[in-house]
Formats: C-alpha cells, structure tokens, sequence
C-alpha cells in the first residue's frame, strides 16, 4: 500500500469524518457568537483566534485530501464543493468586506459532504430537480392564467392586490401558502364579489393541494432511488471483496498444492 492509499484510508476514518463535522459544527458556533456585540465585546479576540483554528483545519483536510487522491479529487463534486467553500473563506479581504465575512458561515454547509445521510437527500434533491422544472413550467402556467384572470375580474375594487399581473400573482402565492388568504384576501372580496369563491377555491386546489404535493412526491421518490442505488453499490462492493477473498484463497491453495507435488517428485 503506497502513502497516498495509507492517507487516503486515514481520512476516511470514521474519527477523522466525526472529527470533522465537530469542528464545523464548534465553527458554525462561533460564526453565530460573533453576530452578538456583547460577546465580541469581552471575548472577540479569542472568538477570532478559535476561528482561525477552525479554518486551519479545514485547509489542512483540503491539502491532505490533494495529496492523498491527487486529481482524482476534483472528480467527486463534494470535494470541489468543500474546495470552493473553503477556499472563499481564505480569499484575500475575507475578513474585511462585509458580503465575504458573511459568506463564511457557508461553512456550516460542509456537513452535508462530510454526513451520508444529509449527503443523500441533496442527492435526491437534485436528481429531483428536471423533473421539478416541468412541475414548476406547469405552476408558473397555472399562475400567470390566474394572475391574469384575477386582475381582469378583481383589480377595479382591490387594486392593492389585484392591480396589476405582479401584485396579482404575488395575492395569489399567499393564498397559495394558505397565509391569511381566507380572512385576509379572500372574505373581503367576496363580500363584494359574492361568487368569488368559484375562482380562489379551485386555484387552492389545483395548486397547494396538487402541484405541491407533486413537489414532495418527486421528491421522496429520487431520495428513495438514491437510497437504492446506495444499497445496490454496497452490495456490489461486499460482492466484489467476497470474491476477491475467495480467488486469494484459491491461489494460496493451488500454491500449496504445487508445493507438495514439487516435494514428492
């Protein structure tokens, strides 16, 4: 086994994976901390210095991580998502400008790369995301019918919500979200259109109780496969290991055998 295979089995370590999500986890704390005056107030010079700590750490996993898998690093996508997160921690001006001060709690992020578990659910997610482009395709056809619908009928006597097609389709995404649309929306303009309710009834309907549940459907459905795509590469290399073993223990035999038949000749 060469060095780089020596490292690479090291980091793989489950102490050094717990190692890490704990100094990420410490990290997101004193990230936190350091939005409160009081405790910059009494403790920031130490807040700083702990923080320091962490992010060399993290420069440090990353440099383990390049010489123990050379440019096969780059190849996994968590790892060049760990590289760039760290890596916008350490540009130049990261602790002066604002936006890239605030870019730093970013790091927090990492444990989904580090986490199996948390890793298979954004890989659901994203294997959700074409077939979650279609359903939004639908959605946002659902709403600019609406939207336009709703200001033709409504936009005379509630012209704050129904004005124009923007503030129409933003009335119609709170009613969406159930957020006061009964009360709030709703009542008030059935009480000047008694029959409004034939409009906003099945628009709840077609979009919080159909579209969205379809969201969730696709969803749980990708997170299932990559589960059973996870299980199915586990097998595969248990299989595999099994019959590695098997074919060492055959040829450890078959030495053994030509070792007494070379000793009776």
């Amino acid at each position: 086994m060469t060095f780089r295979d020596r490292l690479a089995a090291f980091l793989e370590r489950p102490f050094v994976t717990n190692g890490i999500i704990a100094v990420i986890l410490f990290n997101a704390l004193l990230l936190g901390m350091e939005t409160s005056d009081e405790l910059m107030a009494d403790f920031g010079p130490v807040i700083r210095a702990l923080d320091l700590a962490c992010l060399s750490i993290f420069v440090a996993e990353i440099a383990l991580k390049l010489v123990a898998y050379g440019p096969r690093f780059f190849r996994s996508g968590w790892n060049v998502f760990d590289f760039v997160i760290v890596g916008i921690a350490i540009l130049p001006g990261a602790q002066t400008f604002s936006v890239l001060r605030a870019l730093r709690i970013l790091r927090i992020l990492r444990v989904i790369s580090v986490a199996p578990r948390l890793r298979r659910v954004v890989e659901g997610f994203i294997t959700a995301l074409p077939g979650m482009g279609s359903v939004f395709l639908l959605m946002a056809i659902i709403f600019y019918i609406g939207s336009v619908m709703a200001t033709k009928l409504f936009s005379d006597s509630f012209p704050q919500w129904f004005g124009d097609l923007g503030r129409s389709a933003y009335s119609l995404f709170q009613i969406m979200t159930l957020e006061s649309w009964s009360m709030g929306i709703v009542r008030p303009v059935m009480e000047v259109y008694p029959y409004a309710w034939v409009f906003f009834v099945p628009f709840i309907m077609v979009t919080t109780f159909a579209v969205v549940n379809l969201l969730v459907g696709l969803i749980v459905n990708s997170m299932q496969e990559a589960h059973g795509l996870e299980e199915g590469e586990r097998t595969d290399a248990y299989r595999d290991e099994v019959l590695a073993r098997l074919r060492a223990i055959e040829t450890r035999l078959e030495a053994r055998e030509r070792d007494r038949d070379s000793e009776s000749v």
